[in-house]
This record gives structure tokens, sequence and C-alpha cells, in this order.
């Protein structure tokens, strides 16, 4: 008999879909994902790929509203859905959501199993208000269980007296196929694509939003301090866009020699050719509760250097093998680890094949298994 799954999310996030659509087709499981917005324009530029969703699914009527820097979203008819599906364990993205707390409540009262998908972390660098950690501590207690992507997650939930029991992992992942396709097309035909693109002809990537949390202004400087002869034959390229980039366009503009692009936002669709042609992905993020954008680029192929406190970190890149880690905040550490992958292209070349090995294991077919065994773990209702 099946297990009938509800999970709740804020969007339709075009990196969720592989992985809904992966765990619909599992045998072992009925799914119903409930999306607490289409999405969310104010900070996000993301398509809505509803062309790509194989799985039952609805978007509850919301109101958006920003309160001192955080979101309040407010949801109607989230209790019909829950009664309609009837669920035997709910997956919930996230306790910060009035519907959050709606959807645990309405889990104790029905005796339904109740998972929190959490992705946080304790280098996760945002500090919450005292009484917002009351509320978050009073929801992780009324929890069943939670799903977690990897170790540095894991590891902030024992430090909650969490019991190593309640928690599952479940590898976060992107498409791989789509980016590594898009990414060897890209290659064979390199010299036209970097023409049609505007790029240097080597250069550093970095990919994601232009705000100052994401290390971009370290990330410029270290760039500056490179050698001369460096800058004049490799650039820096940001694709992204975020209320830093007018500064950041200014400061670049007194590096020189050297380039510094600012591609803007890039959908997903079109990001791979990006990672295909650079030289590596760069994210000095001073806070990320994963960083997916680490998933792409390695299943293009790409060298990492990567943030200590970035929640993949722990996961996805061991230092020197496939990848150099450094401390967040610390530009001197950020251009040396430049310099050492710009000068050696044999490193390069063997941290992108051990990329390409170690990506495989974290994809949508594995999250989706890792979510079946979670519930196969918890006790239906009906049970």
């Amino acid at each position: 008999m099946k297990i009938r799954l509800v999970i709740i999310t804020e969007i339709i996030s075009p990196y969720r879909i592989p992985l809904f659509n992966a765990l619909a087709r599992e045998a072992a499981v009925e799914l119903h994902v409930i999306f607490l917005s289409e999405t969310d324009p104010e900070l996000r530029q993301w398509l809505v790929y509803k062309n790509e969703i194989h799985f039952s699914y609805e978007v509850l009527p919301s109101r958006r509203y920003r309160v001192a820097g955080y979101t309040m979203l407010l949801n109607y008819g989230l209790t019909r859905q829950l009664r309609a599906f009837s669920p035997d364990v709910i997956l919930c993205g996230g306790y910060n959501y009035p519907a959050s707390w709606q959807a645990l409540l309405w889990a104790r009262t029905y005796a339904v199993p109740f998972l929190l998908w959490s992705e946080s972390n304790e280098q996760d660098a945002r500090d919450g208000y005292a009484f917002l950690e009351i509320l978050k501590s009073a929801f992780l207690r009324s929890c069943s269980g939670f799903v977690v992507p990897g170790r540095s997650a894991s590891a902030y939930l024992l430090g909650r007296k969490i019991s190593q029991s309640q928690i599952f992992t479940a590898p976060n992942a992107v498409d791989n196929s789509l980016f590594a396709a898009a990414a060897d097309l890209a290659r064979k035909n390199a010299s036209a694509r970097r023409s049609q693109l505007g790029m240097p002809e080597r250069y550093i990537l970095f990919v994601g939003r232009l705000v100052r949390e994401k290390g971009v202004f370290d990330l410029l400087s270290a760039y500056a301090t490179l050698d001369a002869q460096t800058r004049a034959e490799v650039g820096l390229v940001y694709a992204g866009d975020g209320v830093c980039r007018i500064e950041m366009e200014k400061q670049s503009a007194s590096i020189s020699p050297g380039t510094v692009k600012f591609a803007g936002f890039v959908q997903r669709d079109d990001l791979a050719p990006y990672y295909a042609l650079a030289e590596m992905l760069v994210l000095p993020t001073y806070t990320d509760t994963w960083g997916l954008v680490v998933n792409e680029a390695m299943s293009c192929g790409l060298p990492i250097v990567l943030s200590q406190v970035a929640g993949c970190a722990a996961d996805l890149v061991a230092d020197k093998r496939n990848g150099l880690l450094v401390p967040p905040g610390d530009p001197i550490a950020l251009a040396q680890a430049l310099r050492t992958l710009i000068s050696d292209s044999d490193s390069r070349a063997r941290m992108a094949s051990a990329n390409l090995q170690l990506i495989s294991h974290y994809s949508p077919a594995a999250w989706s298994r890792h979510i079946t065994e979670a519930l196969a773990a918890m006790k239906p209702k009906n049970d």
C-alpha cells in the first residue's frame, strides 16, 4: 500500500521540480505537493517551468508581505487540501510561515507524522530574534522527524538536542543530466558560444545574487590583487543580479588590466554554457544553507573554490581533492586559492573529473530514494 505524502513548500522552484518528479515515480509513494505561492518576484527572477511538472500539486491562494526584512506569506485553503488528500505523512519545507504552523497543528490533531525539511546549519550567519528562536525551538520539539540535505544541517539539529534517530538525510540535488548535456554541447561549440555570450577566453565564475552576504566584494578584491599578467589573461564573470551590482560595477571599473563582466540574471536553461567555459566556480559566501550552484558547477565539470561556511561544503568539497575551501571574509586567502587553480591546469582537470564522479551520487533519484526510506521509518496514521 502506498504512503500518501503531502509536501508543503514555498514556491515552484525550478530546482525542486526534478526532485518531486523523481519522488512521484517511486512505487511506494503517492505524492501531492502544496505550494504556498507560485513564485516570489521580488526576490527571485526564476521562470516557472510548469510544463515540467509531473506530480499532483496545488498552489494555495496567498498574500505576501515584507515585515522588517522578513517575508510574511498568508495562505488560504490549506486545511481543505489536507482533508481532501488525507496524507499518511506531511513533509514541510520550513517553519517560518503561518501555513507551516497550521500544518503542524493539523498533523498533531489527526496523529499524522510530521517531518520538517530543515537546511539550517550552525555556520549560517543569519541571526534570529530571541522570540523567533523560542518559536523555532517549540516547532522543532513538535516534529516527528527531520529531513536534512547533509552533515552541516544534521549537526545543527543534533546541537539542538534532536535525536539522531529522528534525522534522515536526503542529499540536495539538481538535474545533473540537464546541466552535463548542455555543458558538453557548449564545449563542442566553445568559440561560438564564448563569442555569443561575450565571455573572456579564460574566466573565473560566480553565480548567484549580488548581495554582500554572498562574498561578492571579497571576490572582486581578490581578483584585483592578482598580478597584472594574470588579470590580463583571466577575467571575472558574475552571473546574477542584486542590490550590490551598481556599486560593484563602479569598483570594477578601476581594475586594470583585467576584465570584469556582469552578465545579469541567467535562467536555469541558459546557465550551463557559463559553467562549461569557465576555469572554476567561486562561491565565497558568508552564509548559505546549501549552495545549489555548486551542484550545478560540479555537474558541468568545474573545480570549486568554496567558503567553509556554505552548507554544502562538508559534503561536496574535500579541500585540495575536488576544490579549495577558504574562510569567509578573507580576500587574501581567496586570492591565493584563485592563484593556485589559475596556474595549475592539471589540478583543475583532476578536480573536474573528481566532481563529475562525486556529483553523480547527488541526483534527484538519490534524493527520492532517501525520502522514501524516511517515510517508511514513519508509522503512518492508519497502521
